[in-house]
């Protein structure tokens, strides 16, 4: 993390305070650092009080969705007549978004006391952490986490003797990005292959092996020890009204100095580009993702559009997981597009049409364009390809495969048809074009006329 400052005040690190520090992966470490200070006071109170704190912060869920965390947590139902499930999705497989892993990586304990918080508030007594299993590192760090929480007395039977067990288990995925929507994380955590379930009944009410589930992410439950012992005022001075607290932005591409960078909600890309150093060797902004490649591109006009919920939808595009990728003026935007496009046709799980068929169609169109022997009518098919997508899907897998294309389509549509240029057919091949259907309009006519008379 970079030590930036903006023009309005100096950044105080929440999230990453101590991703500095000597093995900050470490119980030692992370107790000196005001460590599981905050599930002593959660756990001095009811669940219900910790849910009306949460509430009350307004945290929103960083996965990509920015649903009410506190509301979510409320959902689960307050009886036991079923055992409850916390289930962290670890899976992070969108391209560009590199933040969960580092933070697994560098501050691990700040996830589990999360996830001893939420649990506690939502009568879970066991939690899975569902990470991908290319993820090797990070993994067995975690394990080894789990394993230091546990000898301490942070986890397993009457923690801090307080009458609450709780025991967490570190799953690995065999890296589906599928796996990243949260009932095919389910699906997968039960043993089957990883394909989104219908809903309802969403996880809440029948999650894992059909039993009340909340499925949150990362960074989400990694924020709530901050919560617990700052307090929602607190919490809510940072970020805007409607997204409040710090977030971690992770800024790749072409820029001098690439990484993760806590800011407050809000903030705007030309902010982030002075913490990171600016472009890179000076060569000018093209365009960039506020949250992904399954987010619509912005272009140099949206340097200054705020970076949380409610300002990056208005401008057209979604915060998602404010995984920012930063694109200069040499890279072609059909070509970027078409990559993308390449990993959903890979990682669609071929479970609905409009998916399954749509992103192959899609890829297949966009090598075409991109070798240089593409049409001015594959652009208008493209388009009619991704409305046959969008909103039609089982998942929402559909829906960020088609946003780069269209919005890529919107903001550059000249150098799509700069890839036609080549086939585009010639005055003379227009003339006749035009002639033979001319000719076919009057023999249909002439063929019409005593067909209708005959009737």
């Amino acid at each position: 993390m970079s030590d930036g400052t903006s023009e309005k005040a100096p950044l105080t690190p929440v999230l990453t305070k101590r991703w500095l520090s000597p093995q900050s992966w470490r119980l030692a470490t992370y107790e000196k650092l005001e460590g599981y200070t905050a599930v002593r006071k959660a756990l001095s109170g009811t669940p219900e009080q910790v849910v009306q704190m949460v509430k009350d912060a307004g945290l929103r869920g960083r996965g990509g969705a920015g649903f009410p965390s506190g509301v979510k947590w409320g959902f689960m139902p307050k009886d036991e007549e079923k055992p409850h499930y916390l289930v962290i999705n670890a899976d992070e497989g969108e391209p560009g978004t590199c933040k969960d892993i580092p933070l697994m990586m560098a501050d691990p304990h700040a996830l589990i006391e999360g996830c001893i918080i939420a649990a506690y508030a939502m009568r879970s007594h066991h939690c899975f952490i569902y990470i991908r299993g290319e993820a090797l590192h990070p993994m067995r760090r975690l394990h080894a986490a789990v394993r230091e929480a546990k000898h301490a007395g942070y986890l397993g039977r009457d923690i801090l003797g307080s009458g609450f067990d709780l025991e967490i288990t570190v799953h690995a995925g065999a890296g589906a990005y599928i796996c990243g929507e949260e009932t095919a994380l389910l699906d997968s955590l039960e043993g089957r292959r990883g394909q989104p379930r219908l809903k309802p009944p969403f996880p809440a009410a029948a999650g894992l092996y059909a039993a009340p589930t909340t499925v949150n992410n990362v960074e989400t439950i990694a924020t709530v020890p901050s919560i617990i012992n700052g307090g929602a005022d607190w919490f809510r001075a940072m970020g805007t009204e409607k997204s409040p607290g710090p977030k971690i932005y992770s800024i790749s591409g072409h820029v001098e100095r690439p990484g993760q960078y806590e800011a407050p909600l809000g903030t705007t890309l030309r902010e982030l580009l002075e913490m990171c150093g600016g472009m890179k060797n000076g060569i000018p902004l093209k365009f960039w993702t506020p949250g992904g490649s399954s987010t619509p591109l912005f272009t140099a006009e949206h340097l200054d559009v705020p970076l949380d919920f409610e300002g990056a939808a208005e401008a057209g595009s979604m915060l998602g997981t404010t995984a920012v990728q930063v694109f200069n003026e040499t890279v072609s935007v059909p070509w970027a597009v078409m990559k993308w496009t390449q990993f959903y046709e890979h990682e669609s799980c071929g479970k609905c049409t409009p998916c399954r068929e749509g992103t192959f169609w899609l890829a297949q169109i966009l090598e075409r364009m991109v070798e240089g022997k593409g049409t001015e009518q594959d652009i208008d098919t493209l388009l009619d390809v991704c409305d046959n997508i969008g909103g039609r899907s089982f998942c929402a897998l559909g829906d960020a495969a088609v946003s780069p294309i269209q919005s890529g389509i919107k903001y550059f549509r000249d150098e799509f048809l700069a890839l036609c240029e080549s086939n585009r057919p010639t005055a003379t091949q227009q003339s006749q074009a035009e002639q033979a259907s001319l000719g076919g309009a009057a023999a249909d006519s002439q063929v019409a006329q005593p067909v209708g008379a005959q009737a």
